[in-house]
């Protein structure tokens, strides 16, 4: 699938990471671009404008073009060479996005973290990655983070800044504090940053070459723990190929409370706003109630999210409700049957939600709805694949391609195909074939109108005696029962079924519900292989901070409880 006249071009730059050959060998008809050259360009055209809101602070393109250069030539000074690694660990605040954009301006490789991490997923990333620098918040909300840091470093403030299983670190940079031992205050590498003249920067900038690795994007951890996906960036022409087909301008106000060491809030927040001129307003976690506060405030027209997250807007709308009239559109991250319900409830109070497909390894937008797609082509379906994008289907076992209307596993070959895992080769071969089609590893079916439906990860379906059960089946059966806020199934090993569903609940807060009325619910509803063995009850589903059940831990918490129960 794909459009004819982008296919060769697409199958070229994809087949070039997993063959090792010269990326810069292939021909685009897209002029690859630097994401640094997105800054100048919109500093150009929109200077005057405002780019971004954060908790009543406002700064047009040319306030941040000049708080982008003001770091970008203090980490110059500091030493960061080009491809050297830099994490970032902080909160979505402006000082994410001045770092962020400084960092790859300058050639270095961009290396979010996520912030629900602590110590030792922290290390795991900054050793994995061979990051030479830390740049943190010392503190976010609740969050000590500098103190994390000192837990993964005892030795901070002695000569040497990093440690055995961190070799590679050699300074952090911390914002908010000022004298830290053994760290670099932010400010102090503003004010080095005078030192560096604009020509050296503006040389630096030039030498940066587009089909260098931007950025490594640690995987969400779903499925198990995190892989460090590497990006070019070509980047670029996806968010500007996804903010065209939503109509995206510099009349657009975009929403953006999700986190933005995520590829979704990445690149729907900091990088569409740079491709569209489009305006960010950003919060720096996911409040419901402040969220549509800001909504009705600023008039925002752009919402992104996953069911997770606009199950909870419509919520809050409820108890209270406000102007949602400014919304446009935005992408509501569907496709599954158990988002359906919700996808079509937002659709009616916020607006025409989009829906879309993508994943770390291949970008935010393989797949896109169209704003003139109707409503069932939006909740049921994934979208239309994006120009550069080729989707095959095909079953696991054997490799052949299936029928439209026929399940299988999603391949995805294109531009946005990641380079590698970083340190990661077998891996990397295990995922990308030597044709460059990438095994993403989820269910899915192509649709007679040619758009894709995403049916859920292969790792997460159960097999109960001898029956492939899909539990996103039984989720949204139980999400219809009104006292279920919110439900998650997992397997768990049987000596005689091979597996059994185990249900996660989250009741709401005015219902009380018991097991036997969880089950009772379900039968001579669906199917009894597929009714829960087991219900555990909840007051949070594990989430990754981009709002996605972590099946994982489930599983996990499922053994730990039952183990033996269902013997």
């Amino acid at each position: 699938m794909g459009s004819p006249d982008t296919e060769p071009h697409a199958k070229d730059a994809a087949i070039a990471p997993a063959r090792g050959a010269d990326a810069g060998s292939a021909k685009h008809w897209f002029p690859k671009r630097t994401i640094g050259s997105l800054l100048d360009e919109r500093a150009r055209r929109d200077g005057t404008r405002e780019a971004l809101v954060f908790e009543g602070g406002r700064a047009t393109f040319a306030d941040l073009t000049r708080e982008v250069d003001m770091l970008a030539r203090g980490l110059m000074h500091l030493g960061i060479a080009p491809g050297e690694k830099v994490s970032l660990w902080m909160m979505n605040r402006p000082e994410w996005i001045h770092a962020a954009l400084a960092v790859m301006r300058i050639g270095g490789v961009l290396v979010p973290i996520n912030t629900r991490f602590r110590c030792e997923d922290a290390a795991y990333v900054l050793g994995q990655s061979d990051s030479t620098t830390l740049i943190i918040a010392a503190r976010s909300g609740p969050i000590d983070y500098l103190s994390l840091v000192r837990t993964m470093l005892p030795s901070l403030g002695s000569e040497v800044v990093g440690a055995s299983n961190l070799p590679a670190l050699q300074r952090i940079i911390v914002l908010d504090e000022a004298s830290a031992p053994g760290t670099i205050a932010w400010s102090s590498v503003l004010e080095a940053g005078a030192r560096v003249l604009e020509d050296m920067l503006g040389a630096r900038m030039a030498a940066v070459d587009p089909d260098a690795t931007a950025f490594i994007i640690y995987t969400s951890g779903t499925t198990g723990f995190p892989k460090g996906v590497m990006h070019c960036h070509n980047i670029v022409r996806n968010v500007i190929d996804r903010g065209f087909r939503m109509g995206i301008t510099p009349a657009d106000s975009i929403l953006m409370y999700l986190p933005l060491y995520h590829l979704f809030g990445f690149s729907e927040g900091m990088l569409m706003s740079l491709a569209t001129g489009a305006r960010q307003v950003l919060t720096q976690t996911f409040d419901p109630a402040e969220c549509l506060l800001l909504l009705e405030q600023e008039r925002a027209t752009i919402l992104h999210g996953f069911d997770t997250h606009f199950k909870d807007l419509l919520e809050a709308y409820r108890r209270r409700p406000c102007n949602t009239a400014s919304v446009r559109t935005g992408l509501l991250a569907t496709g599954m049957s158990s988002s359906m319900p919700i996808a079509r409830q937002a659709r009616k109070v916020f607006g025409r939600f989009l829906s879309g497909y993508g994943m770390s390894e291949l970008g935010a937008g393989v797949t896109l709805s169209a704003l003139d797609s109707s409503e069932e082509q939006c909740t049921e379906a994934s979208g239309y694949p994006a120009p550069g994008y080729e989707i095959k289907i095909v079953e696991p076992a054997t490799g052949n391609e299936q029928p439209p209307g026929t399940p299988g596993e999603i391949l995805v070959r294109g531009y946005m195909v990641m380079q590698a895992y970083y340190r990661k080769a077998e891996e990397t071969a295990k995922t990308i074939d030597p044709d460059g089609w990438l095994h993403t590893g989820d269910m899915g079916l192509v649709r007679p109108d040619g758009h894709l439906r995403f049916m859920g990860r292969y790792k997460d379906m159960l097999k109960i005696g001898g029956e492939n059960v899909d539990p996103l089946e039984i989720e949204a059966y139980l999400a219809t029962h009104p006292a279920i806020a919110a439900a998650a199934v997992v397997g768990l090993p049987d000596a005689r079924l091979s597996e059994v569903a185990v249900a996660f609940l989250r009741v709401e807060p005015t219902h009380t519900l018991t097991a036997p009325q969880v089950i009772d619910y379900c039968r001579g509803k669906i199917a009894s292989y597929k009714i829960p063995r087991h219900v555990v009850f909840v007051e949070e589903l594990p989430m990754t901070g981009s709002g996605k059940v972590q099946k994982v831990k489930l599983r996990e918490e499922a053994r730990r409880r039952l183990v033996g129960a269902t013997a």
